[in-house]
């Protein structure tokens, strides 16, 4: 086993995902403590190899589905540059390590990370196959990073930043299946089994009742009592333009240049979305920390 093919297995383009963990980090007020930053890095780190042993294990269990995908069939697993006996062994060191360093960093971390990696096989072995429970699945997985950020630090981690994210998370995983279904065709089923449950209506009703959703709770969360409250500031309502500029060319990419199967990399190469999205960030920052 080569280590460019181990890697390559840990899908560094998904890497961003993890920065969910940093969510706490911000809106704590712990951006600039050094020891918070630090302990958030390791948690970081962490969720990184848990993901990384995570895909190793879903390559492994969709190995034949993977070699019909045009796309997917360039994996390592897939394409039998990793053994199997390897795999196996790579996924189960990753594991038994990043535990291993999540109770180093703290048992209540260590709960979180857990839970992760028990909610990531529970979904790579069966429920995968359940309709609509697949992708709240997915989201839970963004959901237990933002957890896993306030315990690494100590800090408590609000309702409102939990439900932004489950929706946020939801938007890009419904989002996610409609590309499947329209990049595989009629071999969707094939590749996916559950895409045989789905249809472009009714993932196009489910985007659109989330995408309201999430608009929604954002703006909620931006003026609540409990917002302005922590913050000393009611000027988080002037970030709303970012969220909905992003969400707006989020849709743009899907439906007109039909993006959306990997959102890790859709964000990271779309520039008009990663400056929203940075934009966003550093509005927030100056508002929270500055205002």
């Amino acid at each position: 086993m080569k280590i460019r093919d181990a890697l390559i297995s840990l899908r560094p383009t998904q890497w961003t995902k993890n920065l969910f963990v940093a969510a706490a980090l911000i809106f704590a007020k712990k951006f600039f403590d050094v020891p918070s930053v630090l302990r958030t890095l390791a948690a970081i780190g962490i969720f990184t190899l848990l993901a990384g042993a995570h895909y190793i294990v879903n390559d492994l269990l969709d190995i034949e589905q993977d070699r019909a995908h045009p796309r997917k069939s360039r994996r390592p697993i897939a394409a039998g540059r990793i053994g199997r006996g390897e795999a196996v062994t790579l996924a189960a060191v990753l594991a038994a390590v990043s535990l291993v360093l999540a109770d180093l960093l703290s048992p209540a971390f260590f709960s979180a990370a857990a839970a992760y990696v028990l909610l990531q096989l529970a979904y790579s072995i069966k429920l995968k196959h359940v309709v609509i429970l697949d992708i709240f699945l997915v989201a839970s997985g963004f959901v237990l990073r933002v957890i896993a950020g306030g315990l690494a630090i100590s800090v408590p981690i609000s309702p409102w930043l939990l439900l932004c994210t489950m929706l946020l998370a939801l938007f890009l995983a419904i989002s996610k299946r409609r590309h499947e279904l329209r990049l595989l065709a009629a071999d969707a089923s094939s590749h996916r089994p559950i895409l045989e449950e789905y249809s472009f209506g009714l993932l196009d009703q489910m985007i659109s009742i989330v995408t309201a959703c999430t608009v929604i709770a954002y703006c909620l969360y931006t003026v609540s009592e409990e917002t302005v409250r922590k913050f000393g500031t009611d000027r988080l309502i002037y970030t709303t333009p970012f969220v909905l500029y992003g969400i707006f060319r989020y849709l743009y990419l899907i439906y007109l240049k039909g993006e959306g199967g990997t959102p890790e990399e859709l964000i990271l190469k779309d520039k008009p979305l990663l400056a929203a999205i940075g934009l966003w960030i550093a509005t927030v920052v100056a508002i929270i920390y500055y205002s």
